[in-house]
């Protein structure tokens, strides 16, 4: 399962011989740094560059190129190393770009020897930086660990290297670009193709661009980077469609760049909309769809992805949905926006001739423009409409055979809801779409067990329809969110193993509560006041520890008569109120080595009720996953760059849904108790 990294955050390393996989927009020099327990460089021998590209447990790629894979042995690096920084850097006299800002964000991935995904980072928000510090590994208590850093220096190289403490810093930046630029050492070939699943093709009739645009409106580009609003089920992903000359390209939390779809000719011809992790190599074909009458297309089919189990294939068909729309919004937009450039460039030529200003010349050349933009964003949107439309009628079929925890509360599924004998892969959280696109929700699917913490943000003023909400109702839709994300967490797993624990300092979430005390599935009743706070996170930091030291150890069997093993689930209401600054460290200390061990964080806060603590929480704020009790556009796509509309799932008012669910949860639990 593969961890998507935000800077700041850390991830447990379980094996010690693993490859960094890095891509890129653009040729970048690879590099690491072996640094001592403060993070400083004793030396030019403790870099690995392209002009000595081999260290003890560490080898570099030898020249500057678009992906690159470093091999590290963590066995075979000197104990004196303790943290192993990924550098990378823009070439200079070369005459490539000179700033990652004008690129495609980069993406480094930590892979194991097989090529299975341990965690990925995108490294957003680069500006005038020419060199950055990827991500880390580092030593902690005697096990490693990654760290997404993302850390840049406009001074490049040797600015980064001065930072780690190199004397000779400059002399060796000189070198490595010296080295690159005259060619000195061989090219690294990028990574074999691979093959493009045609176990599910989604074709589309025609391009939205017309053949009068020139060359190939579309083309294939892969870029990468944490996806976003909406996790991956595999370990890879593969790429999108470049549209007008305007690229994009695949960037999910768990992502290794793949080549890009095959390309359509200037003609207009079908674009293949299908992924390339949608594989059928290992598990069983799909069941096959039913034949489509003459000039219509197939009849979409639930579970017609690949995988082992039916949950598997559903889990692959949603995720292949959200693909199928990002990528013909991603074309539609783009259609529109050349359309629109060609119509502003059209109208300049014409204005720009003294002459044509005069009579109807003018008029005509106007009226001429206006017409091509408007056939032009007209052949865009009917390509959408269309596929939209395959959508939909796939969301018709998929839906009602989704099961519960894949589901909205509103689906029947939940009416013949019994307590699962095992966790599911994914849990919904709530639905996704786009502006062009309201009426298509595609559910957005959380990998289990969780990765990160939630945090469900009572802080918004805003309300979708414009009108605004006061804070005490967005605290109170906050904490009913929390509580049908619990229920539903609750809902999922089998009796016993999962733990939910309540923290809600000022006992002002009673009411929202009540559905979780009344029906008994708490671990104890909330705890409220500062001891009460105390107590629970003592408790549940001892037990990160505990599980820490015999996973450590190798004795996972010999924790205390009557541990907990289940995984487990803090709850916290209205923070910060009640928590001093023991409890707060207590708190970053769980959501940072909880998921590891079992142990997962929820908070319903609003940031701005904690800026007192100042940049002491922004990493606390970083690793969690932001959800909203409203709908809100805040899920950011670097894949495509869409703003994704997040819409949570809430129990439908009048409903007792969740009342029967934690009644049979709670009913399992006894009967296993007795």
């Amino acid at each position: 399962m593969t961890a998507e990294l935000v800077r700041g955050q850390n991830h447990p390393l379980l094996e010690v011989r693993l490859e960094i996989r890095v891509s890129a927009g653009a040729p970048v020099v690879a590099a690491a740094t072996l640094c001592d327990e403060s993070g400083r460089i004793h030396g030019v021998e403790w870099v690995a560059h392209p002009g000595a590209p081999t260290l003890p447990g560490l080898e570099v790629s030898r020249q500057a190129a678009t992906d690159h894979r470093l091999a590290v042995d963590l066995d075979a690096v000197a104990e004196s190393v303790h943290r192993v920084s990924v550098l990378l850097a823009l070439p200079t006299g070369v005459g490539g770009p000179v700033a990652f800002g004008s690129l495609a964000a980069p993406v480094v991935a930590v892979t194991g020897l097989d090529g299975s995904e341990v965690a990925c980072f995108t490294l957003t928000g680069l500006g005038p930086e020419s060199a950055v510090v990827a991500l880390e590994l580092y030593r902690r208590q005697g096990a490693w660990k990654v760290r997404a850093v993302g850390q840049g220096y406009a001074g490049g190289l040797a600015a980064l290297l001065a930072d780690q403490g190199l004397a000779q810093a400059q002399q060796l930046a000189s070198g490595i670009n010296e080295a690159v630029a005259q060619g000195l050492a061989r090219s690294v070939p990028a990574p074999p193709p691979r093959p493009v699943d045609v176990d599910r093709s989604r074709q589309a009739a025609a391009s939205a661009l017309g053949p009068d645009q020139g060359g190939s409106p579309y083309g294939g580009q892969s870029t990468q980077g944490p996806a976003g609003p909406y996790p991956g089920p595999q370990p890879s992903q593969g790429a999108a469609d470049a549209v007008a000359g305007h690229p994009t390209g695949p960037a999910d939390p768990a992502a290794t760049a793949q080549p890009g779809t095959p390309a359509t000719s200037g003609t207009g011809g079908p674009i293949d909309y299908s992924h390339p992790r949608r594989r059928n190599t290992a598990p069983p074909p799909p069941p096959a769809a039913p034949p489509a009458e003459p000039g219509r297309p197939a009849r979409p089919v639930a579970g017609d992805a690949t995988g082992w189990s039916m949950e598997e294939r559903l889990y692959n068909q949603v995720w292949g949905m959200f693909e199928d729309l990002a990528r013909t919004t991603a074309a539609y937009r783009s259609a529109v926006d050349f359309a629109d450039t060609r119509r502003e460039r059209e109208l300049d030529e014409a204005l720009s001739d003294p002459r044509s200003r005069i009579g109807g010349q003018g008029d005509a050349a106007r009226e001429t423009a206006r017409a091509k933009h408007a056939q032009l964003v007209d052949q865009a949107r009917q390509v959408l409409d269309r596929d939209l439309a395959q959508l939909v009628a796939e969301a018709e079929v998929v839906e009602p055979a989704l099961p519960p925890a894949f589901a909205r509360w509103d689906n029947p599924v939940w009416h013949a809801y019994r307590v699962p004998m095992e966790m599911p892969m994914a849990l919904c959280l709530g639905d996704l779409h786009l502006p062009e696109s309201d009426r298509l929700r595609i559910p957005m699917l959380i990998r289990l067990p969780l990765e990160r913490g939630l945090w469900v943000d009572s802080g918004r003023t805003g309300s979708p329809d414009g009108s605004f909400l006061d804070s005490h109702e967005l605290r109170r839709l906050a904490l009913d969110s929390a509580v049908a994300h619990t229920a539903r967490l609750l809902a999922v797993h089998p009796a016993h193993e999962f733990t939910v624990h309540v923290v809600d300092p000022a006992g002002s979430g009673a009411s929202a509560l009540a559905p979780l005390v009344r029906s008994g599935v708490l671990a104890a009743p909330p705890a409220v006041g500062s001891a009460g706070v105390t107590d629970v996170l003592t408790r549940l930091t001892q037990h990160v520890d505990l599980v820490q030291m015999a996973v450590r150890g190798g004795a996972a069997d010999s924790l205390p008569p009557g541990f907990d093993t289940a995984q487990q689930l803090l709850l916290v209401n209205d923070f910060p109120h009640g928590f001093d600054d023991r409890a707060v460290t207590q708190l970053r200390y769980l959501a940072d080595e909880g998921p590891s061990v079992g142990v997962h964080l929820m908070m319903v806060a609003d940031r701005e009720d904690a800026a007192g603590y100042g940049p002491l929480l922004d990493p606390l704020w970083r690793g969690l996953m932001r959800l909203t009790p409203v709908p809100d556009d805040h899920l950011a796509d670097p894949w495509v760059g869409h703003a994704w509309t997040y819409e949570p799932a809430l129990v439908p008012p009048g409903s007792q849904v969740l009342q029967e669910v934690l009644a049979q949860v709670a009913a399992a639990r006894r009967e296993r108790r007795g």
